[in-house]
């Protein structure tokens, strides 16, 4: 009896381990690597867009601009030479097309390892979380086999 309640005991550990550490820290690190994903994909579309505008050869532009939760007003661009990009912290800096596309690729470069990182992450918390269940697979076995005994 004393064997079994320090079994259960030992097993009640990992599951809080499981439930209360590693679970909250996959799902923080997943939502962090989810945010900068939404980043990369929105500077994604910026590179198209500028792509667009060079392949054109657009002088002016009618476009629809999200203010936000989907909400769109149409915008008329005078001229194109130039564009605000976010470049981090809110902070928006004026670019030519061609040096906005300079600054994509390093930046498309840095969030890409950003979300390696996140990844390898949320990879090294589901090992944990998998050692975790496997150890307590192991006692619950070593329990069985000691009943059977």
């Amino acid at each position: 009896m004393v064997k079994e309640d320090s079994l259960i005991a030992v097993l009640q550990k990992y599951d809080e381990f499981i439930n209360l550490k590693l679970k909250p820290n996959l799902k923080i690190v997943l939502d962090r690597r989810d945010s900068v994903l939404n980043s990369l994909s929105e500077y994604q579309k910026l590179k198209i867009q500028i792509e667009s505008i060079q392949t054109n050869k657009l002088t002016e532009l009618k476009t629809l601009v999200d203010l936000g939760s989907q909400f769109y007003a149409q915008a008329h661009i005078q001229d194109t030479k130039y564009i605000y990009v976010n470049v981090g912290f809110e902070f928006h800096v004026q670019f030519t097309l061609e040096e906005a596309l300079v600054f994509i690729e390093k930046k498309e470069e840095q969030l890409s390892r950003i979300i390696e990182k996140f990844s390898r992450e949320a990879d090294s918390i589901r090992a944990h979380m998998k050692m975790a269940y496997e150890a307590m697979s192991e006692v619950l076995e070593a329990q069985k086999n000691e009943q059977a005994s």
